[in-house]
């Protein structure tokens, strides 16, 4: 695929998504969520990649500004909502559970982990893209807000699933209820963040984070560890138990257990293979 909008790169085992429209602070587009999808998709099935970074085009001043102003209007003049894709859109992390075949959904479908690196505001679908990654690192003094309250919208792409589930359900109705502006100081308070970390040591910070865990953590086990973790919020603590069991059965035989205890008891890095 011919990519416009992102920015798409592959290097030592960590893939990096960057959002970048700089002239439009990285807007969301429907060509950007084509190629992001698009970009998904190869990093998952290339058995080189163990994590993904995504983050904005530093030039852009922000993560990502929400929707483009252009398909705002254009929603207003059809009097309709259009997402701005076509049927063929590829569609990484479906397949796996029904409730994660859905847009922005499929981020829990996913077998890497998917890191944000926040270097910039993040408004509406921003704020959305960065709620479905597992772990968000940001700048301080970047500013969030749902937005869809001043556009007579609803709660964007499932926002009012995930955020009671990452920062609990009174910062949730705060941030959902009044789609005021908050500081990424005020969603470290919260828990939407994992780290606060300055502008010249966010991409470093996180890259060192994507390659500790490439390196320490066998790919069968972060691909099944966050499998667990999305599929076990629908379920009770029993049914999770017993999956967990039959999980470690299963992986126990696999080679990668081997090699992690070997290179644990010789204190070297291990050698995975996947």
């Amino acid at each position: 695929m011919e990519l416009k909008t992102i920015r798409y790169e592959v290097s030592d085992g960590i893939a990096t998504v960057m959002l970048s429209r700089p002239k439009r602070r990285n807007a969301w587009t429907g060509r950007m969520h084509t190629e992001y999808r698009w970009a998904l998709a190869e990093a998952d099935k290339d058995r080189a990649v163990r994590v993904i970074v995504v983050t904005g085009d530093p030039e852009g001043n922000a993560f990502c500004a929400g929707a483009d102003l252009g398909a705002l209007e254009g929603h207003s003049e059809k009097g309709r909502y259009d997402a701005g894709i076509s049927d063929d859109i590829a569609k990484p992390g479906f397949g796996v559970a029904p409730e994660f075949d859905a847009t922005f959904a499929y981020h829990f479908g996913l077998t890497k982990p998917v890191i944000a690196a926040i270097n910039g505001a993040a408004a509406g679908v921003g704020l959305v893209l960065a709620a479905f990654a597992d772990l968000r690192f940001c700048v301080p003094g970047a500013k969030f807000t749902a937005a869809h309250g001043r556009f007579n919208f609803p709660a964007e792409f499932g926002l009012s699933w995930v955020l009671p589930r990452l920062v609990g359900v009174t910062h949730a109705n705060d941030i959902l209820l009044s789609s005021r502006v908050f500081t990424s100081e005020e969603a470290m308070e919260m828990g939407f963040l994992n780290k606060l970390v300055p502008p010249a040591e966010l991409m470093p910070h996180v890259m060192a984070y994507a390659r500790a865990m490439a390196d320490g953590v066998s790919p069968g086990s972060l691909r099944e560890t966050k499998r667990q973790i999305y599929t076990d919020l629908h379920r009770d603590a029993a049914s999770a138990v017993v999956a967990a069991e039959r999980l470690l059965e299963e992986m126990v035989r696999h080679p990668d257990y081997k090699e992690g205890v070997k290179a644990w008891m010789e204190k070297r890095r291990a050698e995975w293979q996947g």
